[in-house]
Formats: C-alpha cells, structure tokens, sequence
C-alpha cells in the first residue's frame, strides 16, 4: 500500500477522496447524525448538546466562506457526539428578503427590455467617481463593496451573473418567478454539504418564508406573543426603501450604497409671499412653502435669502394639512412615505416650476430677523440633495457667503436672472455664532483668510467648510435666540 500511495499522478488524492466518500456513505446508512427526540426523562443537565448556523442565503451557491464558518459547528457537534451526548444538528435555508426579489424583478425588466435572450447593449459600463464635498466622517470599518456586489463580479446585468453561475438562457428565464429560486437554490446547498460529510439532522432542514408552512407559523407565533407582553408593536421606521420593490432595502442587498443610511434633516418652511410668480398664480389666497432641508437649524437666526437652482425643476404638491410644498420631486416623494401626503406613498404632483420662474420672489422664513428675504440663483445646488431649496446663512456658511458676495460684485450676474439690487445689497451676514479664533461671523473671516474670490473657487471653499463647519458645532456657543450663551453641540 505504501508503495501505491508514492506513485505519481492523482491517485493519492482519489485514494484519500474514496475513504472520505466510504465514510461519508456509512455515516449515511448508519444515521449517525440523525437524533430522535428522547422517550425518557432526562437525566442530566448535560446530556444534550444543539448548535445551528446562521441561515445561507438562497440568491447563490454556497462558497468558501460557508466551510470556513461552518466547520466550528461541525468540530462541536463530533466532539460532543464522541463525548456520548445527543445532538441535534439542524439546517435552515434563507429564502425571505429583498435580494432574491429583487433579482427576479431585474430578470423580467431585462428581458422587457433586452428582449429574450437579452442583447445587452455593447458598451462598457462606466464607473461613476465619487466626488465629495460634505464633510462627512467616513467608517473605515466599512467595507467598500456590498455582498450583492461581491457576488456580481464584472457583471453588469443580473442575466449575466446567473450565466456566471453556469445557467444556460432556457434556466434562467425561469428565475424571474422568485418561487424557482426556493426550489433550485436549497438542494443545490444540501448536495454540497453532504460533500463535505456534515453531521446535519437532514430530517430537520427547512427552508424560511411562508411557502414553509410550519416555520411560518413558528415565526408568527414568535411574533404574536412579543406583542401580547408589549415587547413590540406595529410602527414605522426610518430606513432606505425601494419604491419599485416596496420593501426596505437593507445594506446588504444593495449593489451600490452599503453603509448608507437615512439622513434626517430640519425642514425648514419658508412662507411664499404674495403676489405669487405667474407659474403659482393659480395658488393665489393658498398657503405655498419653499421647504429647505437643512441640518443646522440653530443657524435659522442667520437667514438673509434663499438659494435655488435656476435649472432644476420642482414639483408642486399639496400636503396632508393642505398646505402646497414646492422642493424637488425626489424629496417631494420621501415625504409620501413620512406622512406628508393624504396617501402613503403617493405622489401627486399639481404641476412643476423652474429655479428661474421663482426668482426674486419674496419669503417668510422662520427666526430669521428679515421680514422678507428673496430667492436667489445658487449654481451648486444638487438635485439629488436636501429639497434642492437652500436657506443661506452666510455667517456660518462660507457657500453662502461667496455666493451673496458675488451677487452683491457683480450686476450682470443679478441682471441675467432678474434679481433686483433691493433684493441683493441690503442684505448682510448676521452673527449668531460666536467661534473661537474665528468670531461671530465665521464664514466671512475664512473666506477673507483664505482669499477666495468667487464660488468658483471649489478647493478653497472646501478648505474652507473644513476650518469653520466643525469648530463651529463642537466649540461654537449661540449667541441668539432662547439658547443664547449655550455650545451649539448641547443644544443640538
């Protein structure tokens, strides 16, 4: 035998793999893994040893990762076993979630649109680069890809990553129902750890969603008795959504965006005075809010104007306490979902109106010591950011001082977007912040510091923010308002 064990070749490897397959096999005949329940009392409090897995989830094959994790159950369920107790080793297979809807719906948009087989477009997809400007604190922790992005590779289309998966164009078709998943999936796993020999109570293997009817009822049953002893309750939370696929979208399940998650902010409603601009005549005698979303709302004391894309166009809707909000479409539809509209959900837009249709008209905006401010053109502003309505504090913001301070340089720049010089000049910083090194009026003293010229001037106004925006919160004391002589972080 040792002599055939020195031969070259694969027969050592195919030798060792047919002991492991005999044994596999007699485990198999013998039910070793297999634990009944027991028909006597128990007699100690240790004669009894259970361990499970965190389920897999079912969008996929098994992959190293799983053996890894999984041999720390299988070492303790043997070593327990040769100790002479029973065990009870069972498997679960997650099927519930997002991920696997998801990629069925992504299967049947693909062929609406690709057709069957799909004929995916030929250019390469682009990776967008990530620009940032916010002072945001990153976790380094954070991975940089998403599970769903680990699992995609190079694939663009979720067509495409099941062709990874060695699925010919007939299968995958049948994939598009989210039910096939369930039935394709877990045997595929079961296959693969027999293959490893694991001591799993097959018997005891199931699958979770209610196309399981006996764990269903487990869960509801969980469920139900936390609620009866007020352990929990029906609610709502803040989390990011997916309209398409009307569920939560969790961090994993994403293919871009993981770490993200909801950012609250201070919406800030600026009465619009009347006369209304010709778009919003029809909404005379209406009550009719520019809303701004902002996270400092202890600067409201500092408004001076009123910042919009001349570009972009809002939507104009009625809320749930018939008041009309004008933002951006995209906030406007975030706010279906918190309670904003008469339906949950729903959107329903009056009409749309320019930045430029609403320029220079006048505003109430709350705690600011102005009776009036006016709207005026911030070239920055994103759409896909806040309500795209932004309050100015040129104080404490040094965006908001460049920009006030290129209008109030330059008359053509006013001229082009008919703005007035009474809706411009009169106005001023005003200092609400006290910061150390910097004053009250922070934004003014960095911005002459560093010698910026114009909101042109990016990296200089990013340097900026950086010197002022978290001095301010950390170290800042108000000097205004019921809070006056407080640190703004303990105000907060």
């Amino acid at each position: 035998m040792t002599a055939n064990l020195d031969r070259k070749g694969t027969f050592k490897v195919e030798y060792l793999q047919k002991i492991e397959q005999d044994v596999q096999e007699r485990w198999e005949r013998d039910k070793i893994y297999e634990e009944d329940a027991p028909t006597e009392p128990r007699k100690s409090v240790d004669e009894k040893f259970f361990t499970t897995f965190p389920f897999p989830y079912m969008n996929g094959r098994l992959h190293l990762g799983h053996t890894f994790s999984l041999s720390k159950c299988e070492f303790a369920v043997r070593y327990q076993r040769l100790k002479g107790k029973r065990v009870l080793f069972p498997f679960g297979f997650h099927c519930t979630g997002m991920p696997i809807k998801a990629c069925a719906d992504k299967l049947t948009r693909e062929m609406e649109s690709y057709g069957f087989p799909p004929k995916f477009p030929s250019d390469e997809p682009q990776t967008p680069t990530e620009i940032v400007n916010d002072l945001v604190i990153k976790d380094k922790s954070k991975g940089k890809k998403s599970k769903a992005v680990a699992k995609a590779g190079s694939a663009k289309y979720q067509w495409q990553i099941m062709q990874s998966l060695g699925l010919a164009d007939d299968e995958i078709k049948l994939f598009a129902n989210s039910l096939h998943w369930l039935d394709h999936f877990p045997p595929l796993a079961v296959k693969d750890l027999l293959s490893i020999g694991m001591h799993v109570d097959w018997r005891r293997t199931f699958i979770t969603t209610d196309a399981n009817p006996f764990f269903d009822s487990f869960v509801r049953w969980q469920f139900l008795r936390l609620r009866d002893k007020a352990k929990i309750k029906y609610g709502k939370r803040y989390t990011v959504f997916s309209p398409r696929d009307n569920q939560p979208c969790m961090d994993h399940d994403r293919s871009t965006g993981e770490g993200v998650g909801p950012q609250e902010y201070t919406l800030i409603k600026m009465k619009l005075l009347e006369p209304y601009p010709n778009k919003l005549r029809g909404l005379t005698g209406q009550p009719v809010f520019l809303v701004a979303a902002t996270l400092r709302p202890e600067t409201m004391y500092g408004q001076t104007n009123c910042w919009l894309h001349p570009d972009i166009r809002y939507a104009v809707f009625l809320t749930v306490d018939k008041e009309v909000f004008v933002c951006t479409e995209r906030s406007a539809r975030n706010m279906a979902y918190q309670g904003f509209t008469p339906d949950d959900g729903v959107l329903e837009v009056m009409f749309y109106v320019t930045g430029q249709e609403m320029m220079g008209c006048g505003l109430q905006a709350p705690n600011s010591p102005n009776p009036i401010i006016y709207t005026l053109p911030m070239l920055s502003i994103k759409e896909d950011k806040g309500t795209g309505v932004v309050t100015s504090v040129p104080s404490d913001s040094p965006d908001d001082y460049a920009a006030l301070m290129d209008l109030k340089k330059k008359p053509p720049f006013r001229q082009k977007y008919g703005v007035t010089d009474e809706m411009v000049l009169p106005f001023s910083p005003i200092p609400i912040i006290d910061v150390p090194d910097f004053g009250t009026l922070s934004a003014v003293t960095v911005y002459d510091k560093l010698k910026i010229q114009s909101q042109n001037d990016k990296e200089k106004l990013q340097e900026a923010k950086e010197l002022v925006y978290l001095k301010s919160f950390y170290d800042g004391v108000l000097t205004v308002g019921k809070y006056s002589g407080k640190k703004v972080q303990d105000i907060k």
